[in-house]
C-alpha cells in the first residue's frame, strides 16, 4: 500500500467514510493514491477537487484523451510508475484503438512525442515536459510558441493545470512510496458533467 498509515474502507468513519462513499469503486475499492489521504481526510477533498476538474470536466476543451496523455508523459518523466499504470489504463479505454494506444505509449516511453505527435499536441508536450523538468526556464516566449499552434489561453491554462496536478500527485505517491497493491486499474470518476461526482468506474 505505502510506507504510512491507512485507513481502509473497511475501518473508516465520520468525515472519512463519507468522502470514501463518494470516491469508491466496485466492490467498495478505493485507490492508494487517494487511501493514501486518510490520516488528513481534509486533504483528500482538496486532491478530489482538483483531480475532478483538470482532468474530468466537460467545460474543459482539449479532448480528455490529450489530457490523460499529458498526464502519462508527465508521470513517466518522474519515474511514477503508479501514475503511469493507472492513466495509460484510462488512455487505453478512452481512446479504443490499440495502435494509436501503442504508438502514444511508444513515442512516451522513448521521451520522443514527434514520433506521434504534431502541432498544437506536441508543443503541448514540449511544454509539459519543460514545466515538468525545468519550470524555472520557463519564459513568455513559451506560451506565445502554444499559440503559435493555435491553442488559446484558455487551452494553455488546461495544459498548465493538467501538469501541475500531476507533478503533484507524482509526488505525493512517490515520496510515501504508494504502490498498486489492491487497486483496480485504470478507474477514474468519468462523469465529466457532473463535478461533484467523484465515484470511480
Amino acid at each position: 500500500m505505502s510506507w504510512i498509515k491507512e485507513i481502509a474502507y473497511k475501518d473508516a468513519t465520520g468525515q472519512l467514510k463519507k468522502i470514501y462513499d463518494r470516491i469508491k469503486g466496485p466492490d467498495n475499492n478505493v485507490d492508494n493514491v487517494l487511501s493514501i489521504h486518510s490520516l488528513r481526510p481534509h486533504t483528500l477533498i482538496g486532491h478530489m477537487g482538483l483531480y475532478k476538474n483538470v482532468l474530468h470536466n466537460s467545460n474543459n476543451t482539449l479532448p480528455k484523451w490529450y489530457l490523460e496523455t499529458l498526464g502519462v508523459y508527465v508521470s513517466n518523466l518522474n519515474q511514477c510508475s503508479y501514475c503511469v499504470d493507472h492513466h495509460a489504463a484510462g488512455l487505453k479505454r478512452l481512446l479504443n484503438d490499440e495502435t494509436t494506444f501503442q504508438g502514444i505509449m511508444s513515442s512516451i516511453i522513448k521521451d520522443q512525442p514527434e514520433l506521434h505527435f504534431k502541432y498544437q499536441y506536441l508543443e503541448g508536450l514540449h511544454y509539459a515536459k519543460q514545466l515538468t523538468l525545468s519550470h524555472h526556464t520557463i519564459t513568455e516566449a513559451d506560451i506565445h510558441k502554444l499559440r503559435e499552434q493555435q491553442l488559446s489561453d484558455g487551452e494553455i491554462l488546461e495544459i498548465n493545470q493538467v501538469v501541475s496536478y500531476f507533478n503533484y500527485v507524482n509526488r505525493t505517491v512517490v515520496g510515501l512510496g504508494v504502490n498498486t497493491d489492491g487497486d483496480i486499474i485504470g478507474l477514474s470518476p468519468n462523469n465529466s458533467d457532473d463535478a461533484e461526482n467523484w465515484s470511480h468506474s
